[in-house]
């Protein structure tokens, strides 16, 4: 079983930058693909970026390129989301997610279902 963890979200003016954390347990989490979706109020869940064992592998949703950027440290079993320009279009739950079979193509790795373990999520609250 695999725990994921996130943190660091808060509440932040348009234009401001938040970095998120998740922190996820096993041994392999450098083999993991991981992953940031988001939820809004009212909104279905939507995939934001995902992240393969280096940041060679990289995939970013369109209306998040150039402002996010994913990064992971397997040292500490942990990726982070650099969110800078911060819209008030961001608000959400902001989730992550560990899919322990590692890079995928691109069109899986948006899936929901793709990911096994997922974090309680943290809010981000970006006020105009």
């Amino acid at each position: 079983q695999v725990q994921v963890v996130e943190s660091g979200g808060g509440l932040v003016q348009a234009g401001g930058s938040l970095r998120l954390s998740c922190a996820a347990s096993g041994r392999t989490f450098s083999a993991y693909t991981m992953g940031w979706f988001r939820q809004a109020p009212g909104k279905e869940r939507e995939f934001v970026v995902a992240i393969g064992w280096s940041a060679a592998h990289t995939y970013y949703t369109e209306s998040v390129k150039g402002r996010f950027t994913i990064s992971r440290d397997n040292a500490k079993n942990t990726v982070y989301l650099q969110m800078n320009s911060l819209k008030p279009e961001d608000t959400a739950v902001y989730y992550c997610a560990a899919d322990p079979t590692g890079w995928r193509a691109t069109g899986e790795i948006r899936l929901m279902d793709t990911y096994d373990y997922w974090g309680q999520g943290t809010q981000v609250t970006v006020s105009s």
